[in-house]
């Protein structure tokens, strides 16, 4: 009888550590670029990309990649939405010489906004 307990508990730990290598990783998402936009310094065409974000949600470090190579980084904070998204948005706004920023992204689903600029 101890030996099923004890090798129950060993299984149940061992799935337990297994489900987080499988667990989604939420400091990444995808969105598509319907025109063209500046992140930072970098123009980027429409197109899909994925963005990867690390440190703390007032300070995050984003990386832009498409087809797997980096294509702009920027700085940038997260924001807590008071409801899910109920799609993938990205948000612009005009820059004084009348082109597009990236200001914002919203994913599917997600209560967290991506936005650009520190601001």
């Amino acid at each position: 009888m101890k030996f099923r307990q004890y090798f129950a508990s060993i299984a149940i730990v061992t799935l337990a550590l297994s489900l987080g290598a499988f667990a989604k990783d939420t400091h990444s998402g995808n969105f598509t670029l319907s025109d063209r936009v500046q992140v930072g310094a970098t123009e980027l065409a429409p197109g899909d990309y994925k963005a990867d974000w690390t440190g703390p949600a007032s300070d995050v470090k984003v990386v832009i990649t498409q087809h797997g190579k980096t294509v702009a980084t920027a700085e940038g904070k997260i924001r807590d939405m008071q409801q899910r998204a109920p799609y993938d948005a990205v948000l612009t706004k005009k820059t004084d010489n009348n082109t597009l920023q990236l200001d914002e992204i919203e994913f599917n689903h997600r209560t967290e906004a991506l936005q650009l600029g520190g601001e």
